[in-house]
């Protein structure tokens, strides 16, 4: 059975995004924090748009940059930020600082269940109307493609995160 992804506006500022992952929190948390593993799944493969880069430095201050291409546009695309906490495991938040203005502030969190993990993903915009650009924007529509793309990976990995590519078979 595919798990459910559930995109909720919890406010005039708030979107939140749900999914249960197939696959420990340990594991998910690598997808989200190890660039290698993270280009594989994070652009929407229906979206045309293809992660040409992706730099973490994932700790408290570090920072991040993102370069997609797509078709429609003739340069380039990079979205970066900063971590602003870092828990292993379980919380993930960081600044999206590509905007002329605030950019919107995500929180992600990884809460076990049984091998299973609860992903929540909060994104807090600087206004209703920056929430309101977003959506209309289409890019706030991916999320369940992504997950899926998530599972499809956490599957292919099998436990094996953080191991020598060497010892992955």
């Amino acid at each position: 059975m595919q798990n459910l992804t559930t995109v909720d506006r919890k406010s005039d500022r708030d979107l939140v995004v749900t999914r249960i992952v197939n696959g420990p929190a340990r594991i998910v948390f690598e997808a989200w924090t190890t660039p290698e593993l993270f280009k594989r799944w994070w652009a929407p493969k229906s979206s045309g748009v293809t992660m040409l880069s992706c730099e973490m430095d994932v700790r408290v201050g570090g920072t991040y940059r993102l370069v997609f291409s797509h078709a429609a546009s003739e340069q380039p695309m990079a979205f970066f930020g900063r971590y602003i906490e870092v828990t292993p495991h379980s919380r993930l938040v960081w600044t999206n600082d590509e905007g002329d203005d605030d950019g919107a502030v995500t929180t992600v969190t990884f809460e076990e269940r049984g091998g299973e993990t609860l992903v929540v993903m909060h994104d807090r915009y600087p206004s209703k109307e920056a929430l309101d650009e977003a959506m209309a924007s289409q890019s706030t529509s991916g999320f369940s493609e992504q997950f899926e793309q998530l599972d499809e990976l956490l599957v292919s990995l099998g436990g094996n995160v953080g191991r020598p590519s060497r010892e992955r078979s």
